[in-house]
């Protein structure tokens, strides 16, 4: 998915930056075409660095790897390490038994509205872009820095 929407971004005359591990890049996985390949030496790295240079975070239908950086980058923005916005298109219902969980996490009482609240959801990416200009963090100024983490 990752590499279909960035050669349809390149089409379009856009730019395009990836940042992957050494040992991925070595695996083949990575992608020779892109405006600007950055090299890190870990998926922490290259978390961290994507974290760096984004403006906002959408993930979009994806296995264990879209999984964990989701709920890696909302922890970085419940802690306030960040407060950049975060959403999910959820393309044809995809995230809909997350979602659901997220607001049984709610109920429970392991997550609170205020941090549910973090995580915007759409269908449709003209919406989920929309709301993602008009995000605001919510949450209280930081209480953790990056060096503690």
């Amino acid at each position: 998915m990752m590499g279909i929407l960035a050669d349809e971004v390149l089409s379009l005359g856009g730019k395009v930056t990836g940042v992957i591990p050494h040992f991925l890049w070595k695996k083949e996985v990575g992608h020779g075409g892109l405006t600007e390949m950055i090299y890190v030496n870990s998926m922490h790295e290259r978390k961290t660095k994507m974290s760096e240079l984004a403006d906002a975070f959408i993930a979009m239908p994806g296995g264990f790897g879209t999984l964990e950086e989701l709920a890696e980058i909302l922890t970085w923005v419940q802690m306030g390490l960040i407060s950049k916005p975060v959403g999910i298109l959820n393309v044809t219902g995809f995230y809909d038994p997350l979602i659901k969980q997220l607001d049984v996490m709610v109920t429970e009482g392991f997550l609170s509205t205020e941090n549910r609240k973090l995580l915007l959801v759409s269908s449709e990416p003209d919406d989920l872009i929309n709301k993602m200009e008009v995000y605001r963090s919510i949450l209280k100024p930081k209480w953790m820095s990056k060096d503690e983490t």
